[in-house]
């Protein structure tokens, strides 16, 4: 089959990996990708925030910017259409991104059948998160984008309702949460090797990996680190992010400087060897219709995950048997899991396995995931012939 793969990413971050992880493992399978996108740099590094696109949008007023984005759909278009005609594909596959038409514009003017990837309400995120001078007009044309696809891949049950309720007939949302290579991240990690590496040997490691944003609430951790006075508790963020310096301020002003660890950005390959050092692996908190790529590789690195008990987590989570979830309404209640995470090497243990053990018996690998959207074109081509 020959698809187009289309998407309107300019950063080398976690949406890059997604992007990167789906077209090769449909190349994995024999398919012939060929990518329409921004091109990113040679010199770009992971963890990239988009560049000059990301200065551009922070430079100009809010209506300028959006006026921008819609206008940058007929560039799409134009370079979609000069790739049909040159490719010839059977499909199109584009993620999903606000004021982007050009694959719908495609799938009109091609007859080509289009599945649309949707990672988030991105019209009500940036409305909350980031202010839009176009509010109303941009969850408009989101609906309106979401309902023209043949099929639409939310990444939680959680945001399929989003997609329902903007009007897409349920027949045409499939979920497929995000996954995992299992070449980069499939091999029981030397947990004891890894924390020698990092001079941690005699410490219990709580760990998370990513941008790190005061919404996700690593300075509780640091709270109850000093609270409980716990000299055998190391926390290390692997990653870069707005909060490290409240975070290390915050470190400090407890105390706390030799049991707190950044290791800022580091190269993707790298990650798996560190998240081996984890004996807790932290998701404190999450918007309610994503799906944390994070977590899919906690789980493969067979780490034991403390997590909150809400309905997205939950579609991968089940408390007790591959995490440990609290409830993020109660106070205490997150303390109270890590607390007993860290008193009870052998919950540890169970919670590694079953987590390890899950990610093939569930099929949350990106070659699964590549499989189903084949299957899902076949379909499409199948109605209409």
């Amino acid at each position: 089959m020959k698809i187009l793969y289309h998407h309107r990413i300019a950063s080398k971050d976690g949406q890059n990996v997604h992007v990167e992880e789906i077209i090769h493992a449909l190349r994995e399978l024999g398919h012939e990708v060929r990518v329409v996108a921004p091109g990113l740099h040679d010199d770009t590094e992971f963890g990239d925030g988009g560049g000059w696109v990301a200065r551009l949008k922070a430079a100009l007023p809010k209506a300028i910017y959006e006026i921008l984005e819609m206008g940058y759909s007929l560039h799409a278009y134009r370079r979609l259409a000069r790739a049909i005609r040159e490719f010839r594909p059977d499909v199109i596959y584009e993620r999903y991104n606000l004021f982007l038409f050009a694959g719908i514009w495609a799938r009109k003017r091609f007859s080509l059948p289009l599945l649309l990837e949707v990672n988030a309400p991105i019209a009500e995120e940036r409305a909350r998160y980031d202010g839009m001078a176009f509010a109303s007009l941009a969850r408009r044309l989101q609906a309106w984008t979401w309902r023209q696809a043949d099929v639409c891949l939310p990444v939680t049950r959680v945001l399929a309702g989003y997609l329902e309720r903007a009007g897409v007939a349920p027949e045409r949302i499939e979920v497929i949460h995000n996954g995992i290579n299992t070449a980069h991240f499939g091999e029981m990690p030397d947990s004891a090797a890894a924390k020698a590496a990092l001079g941690l040997e005699d410490r219990v490691v709580l760990g998370f990996t990513g941008f790190v944003r005061s919404w996700h609430g690593l300075d509780k951790i640091i709270r109850w680190m000093a609270t409980e006075g716990r000299e055998d508790v190391h926390l290390l963020v692997v990653g870069e992010g707005p909060a490290r310096v409240e975070l290390e301020t915050l470190s400090r002003e407890l105390g706390l400087s030799d049991r707190v660890t950044f290791t800022g950005l580091v190269q993707r390959e790298r990650v798996p060897a560190l998240v081996a050092a984890f004996d807790v692996a932290l998701q404190p908190a999450v918007v309610d219709y994503a799906s944390p790529l994070k977590l899919f590789e906690y789980l493969a690195l067979g780490r034991a995950v403390v997590a909150p008990r809400q309905a997205n987590l939950m579609e991968i989570l089940k408390d007790g048997d591959n995490a440990l979830l609290f409830d993020p309404d109660r106070p205490g209640d997150l303390e109270t899991a890590l607390g007993r995470l860290c008193d009870d090497a052998s919950l540890r243990a169970r919670l590694g396995e079953s987590a390890r053990r899950g990610i093939e018996e569930h099929g949350f690998t990106w070659r699964r995931n590549a499989e189903r959207i084949v299957g899902l074109f076949r379909r499409c081509l199948e109605t209409t012939r």
